[in-house]
């Protein structure tokens, strides 16, 4: 009875589900991060079988799997590539979600923000893993910024680092928790696509009832062949691999010099920007977690008014001029007049 009840779930849900017929091709962002995903966790575990999470080994592991590993160059340069392209097309679905009011189906805006937030978590550590100069420094940063919770911060950042600097046991922590957020994010998905599934996608025409509705099967399956297009965007892989790098990141950490200029990768930009506008750290801080955490705020909204007005979708353009504004002014030095303009988008935001 299981096995049927399974099998009557699985054909419900990939051949029967009643969907919109006006789903776009944006609607796809959301299968193409799954597809991402697997291929995120797949390059990942080949990447484990090498890397050794050792302070003084580390950085010569990732030089022995790009140099000595059969193969090894590939799997690492698809999976970090994989890292932003994964961004790329969680704003897109994150953005398509305000254009099209998603916040709406509150379930399914609530687990997607959860799995973001989880996301944000395993590229952050992720990045720490190479024990580069750029990622050491990115990890003291960040890191350190837990010591405004009060009382409890600095125990919390000496807990984390595992002494009292980010050291070897900082990278074996972050090194596991890597390795098992993803089992977590999986379990995220399903359960988003349960919610999903339970109230059907929106859509620009915002259909009410299953009888205007269309099969899941086959429409949208060919629809979701599109994903295989997605593949072609890593040509870049081949072409310009180490584009979206920073030549920092090729330089062994080194606890006692400090880059000039540290900055996060491209996905954190717009959040280190609003960082940096303001001087207070308890305020810079709070600035920073609101700068993600505000889209759960979208949860209280009862919008129920067209998708289609106007003024929805300037503030979402705006929203996102914003965004480009504020990661393009996160990488720029704090000087005149970068800092200024950084307080007027962070203000904007």
């Amino acid at each position: 009875m299981g096995t049927m009840g399974f099998k009557n779930l699985l054909v419900s849900t990939l051949l029967y589900l009643p969907s919109s017929k006006s789903l776009t091709i944006f609607w796809n962002f959301g299968s193409m991060l799954g597809m991402i995903l697997l291929f995120q966790i797949f390059t990942g575990v080949f990447l484990t079988f090498f890397y050794v999470p050792e302070g003084l080994m580390s950085f010569s592991s990732v030089q022995y799997i790009m140099y000595e590993v059969g193969w090894g160059w590939l799997f690492r340069i698809f999976h970090f590539n994989g890292a932003s392209l994964f961004f790329v097309f969680l704003y897109l679905h994150i953005f398509k979600g305000l254009f099209m009011c998603s916040y709406r189906l509150k379930k399914v805006w609530f687990s997607g923000l959860l799995i973001f937030f989880l996301i944000m978590m395993e590229a952050f550590m992720g990045y720490v893993l190479v024990w580069a100069q750029m990622s050491f420094w990115a990890a003291v940063v960040i890191t350190s910024l837990l010591s405004v919770i009060p009382y409890y911060g600095n125990y919390l950042v000496i807990w984390i680092w595992g002494g009292f600097s980010v050291c070897s046991a900082t990278l074996k922590f972050f090194f596991v928790m890597h390795f098992l957020l993803p089992w977590l994010v999986i379990l995220l998905v399903m359960v988003h696509l349960f919610f999903l599934h339970e109230t059907g996608s929106t859509s620009v025409l915002y259909t009410h009832g299953d009888y205007d509705k269309l099969m899941f099967g086959f429409v949208y399956w060919m629809k979701d062949l599109y994903n295989l297009l997605f593949f072609w965007f890593f040509l870049f892989v081949f072409l310009f691999p180490y584009l979206l790098g920073d030549p920092e990141m090729y330089i062994e950490a080194n606890s006692l010099v400090s880059p000039v200029h540290i900055v996060p990768e491209w996905y954190f930009l717009f959040a280190y920007a609003i960082l940096r506008a303001i001087p207070n750290k308890v305020l810079g801080v709070l600035a920073l977690f609101m700068s993600v955490f505000s889209y759960f705020f979208f949860l209280m909204v009862k919008n129920y008014v067209s998708m289609l007005v106007k003024l929805n979708k300037f503030l979402v353009f705006l929203l996102l001029i914003c965004c480009v504004f504020l990661s393009w002014l996160g990488q720029c030095m704090v000087e005149y007049p970068f800092y200024e303009l950084s307080k007027i988008f962070s203000f904007i935001y």
